[in-house]
């Protein structure tokens, strides 16, 4: 590591995605999988970025998570995905030289702390460790980017495992106002694996792929009467028809959309245009997804038959499931509710500024229209005096790393972290004091 770059190294573990790179750069070097997954024909199990690799078959791999429901249960899956970050993607060789700061969920249990901790200090030992959560290190981030002085938000975090509507103020997360609701990608995913296996083929198996195809095809609808009427038609009158094709193992190893012109026909629906729009197709690639544009003429004209499924109507009922997760039957409340309910736990003095400066972070809110359906979705519930602001992040999965950045090169992040010495001598419990959660 050359003597330019900084020592501290920033780690957003996230369920689905872990980020990691080093203090003060404006991104992480490693945005790679949290989890192993081995082939069916394979007994090799491959760990992080090497499920990325171009000749990854990625068909009915087996997946090994160290998170589950956004909190750490497996420490061993944990040590193998990070031992790969550090060693092999940032190159790390003594630890004890570095300081890690880490992104760990709210309300973390002081059992799964001790875990981390252990990994760390014991595993990797590192010679300091900060422990921060995702809302107040997006609200620091954008912060630092407002033109005037950012006091309150609120941050809206629709990750991997759960979504959470936390207020933050002066850096600092107001545990009592947060709420929480069980859906995230993966409730989504999940979602979309029974509706295509119900439909056409069996694919609950294939976690990444169906993650892949709810990256590139899923939208928010705006008016879902009317989509689920558009969506009973035939033929071309239908423009929310489209195909994708799952892979072969010999001409294609990933999955992909075969014409992404028919899958973008649903833009031409009214309302169609916000600026949170984001096209899915460059922004949430990860799992192969850069290959979608090329040589999309050749794909069109392969036939596939036996190896695709069409969606029409699934494509917006699963992100639905965020904003009317009573309708398939979950005894949640919705996100627009979520967020009124976190905003009124808070002083009455705070919720004219909550409602003005709620951002949208995290994986989820990528789906194009997100923000203009929320905006909808809030409206009626807010007091017509409140103005509603939403803001999206300019990039949603790097949002909390970047806050991270801007954390490790502060000047009072030493005095923050807690060091191995500290550690050896009072323990866990004692040194978890210093963080505010």
């Amino acid at each position: 590591m050359g003597m330019e770059r900084s020592s501290v190294v920033v780690l957003d573990n996230g369920g689905g995605l872990l980020k990691a790179g080093f203090g003060g750069e404006t991104d992480p070097i490693a945005v790679v999988p949290n989890c192993i997954g081995r082939p069916p024909s394979s007994k090799k199990w491959l760990v992080g970025d090497q499920l990325q690799a171009d000749d990854a078959d990625v068909t009915g791999m087996s997946l090994r998570r160290p998170i589950d429901r956004g909190y750490l249960i497996n420490p061993e899956v944990q040590r193998e995905v990070w031992d790969r970050v550090f060693r092999s993607l940032l190159n790390l060789e003594d630890l004890s030289q570095s300081s890690l700061l880490l992104v760990e969920p709210l309300f973390n249990p002081p059992s799964l702390q001790r875990s981390a901790d252990e990994l760390v200090f014991e595993e990797f030992g590192f010679g300091s460790l900060c422990v921060a959560d995702s809302p107040s290190l997006v609200h620091l981030y954008e912060a630092s980017r407002a033109q005037g002085p950012a006091v309150a938000s609120l941050v809206v975090d629709c990750g991997f495992s759960f979504t959470h509507a936390a207020p933050v103020m002066q850096n600092l997360t107001l545990n009592y106002g947060v709420k929480r609701m069980d859906l995230g990608g993966k409730a989504l995913t999940n979602y979309l694996k029974e509706l295509v296996s119900y439909r056409s083929l069996n694919v609950m198996d294939e976690t990444l792929l169906i993650d892949h195809a709810k990256e590139q095809l899923c939208f928010v609808s705006l008016d879902l009467q009317h989509d689920l009427r558009l969506s009973r038609k035939s033929g071309k009158e239908n423009i929310l028809k489209c195909t994708y094709v799952l892979p072969d193992g010999v001409t294609h190893t990933k999955g992909f959309v075969k014409d992404l012109n028919e899958a973008r026909r649903y833009l031409s629906l009214p309302d169609g245009t916000t600026n949170c729009t984001t096209d899915l197709a460059s922004k949430m690639g990860e799992m192969g997804g850069q290959g979608d544009t090329d040589k999309a003429e050749d794909r069109r004209k392969v036939d596939l038959t036996q190896n695709e499924f069409v969606l029409t109507n699934e494509r917006f009922l699963v992100p639905e499931m965020l904003f009317q997760p009573v309708d398939l039957g979950m005894n949640q409340a919705g996100l627009a509710e979520c967020i009124v309910r976190a905003v009124n736990s808070c002083h009455p003095y705070l919720h004219p500024v909550l409602f003005q400066n709620i951002i949208l972070t995290g994986g989820s809110t990528l789906f194009p229209r997100f923000a203009q359906r929320l905006e909808r979705e809030l409206r009626p519930l807010v007091l017509d005096a409140y103005e509603v602001k939403i803001k999206c992040q300019e990039n949603p999965i790097l949002g909390v790393w970047r806050g991270g950045s801007l954390l490790a090169s502060s000047p009072e992040f030493e005095s923050m972290c807690v060091t191995k010495v500290e550690y050896e001598e009072i323990g866990s419990v004692r040194c978890r004091r210093r963080f505010f959660h």
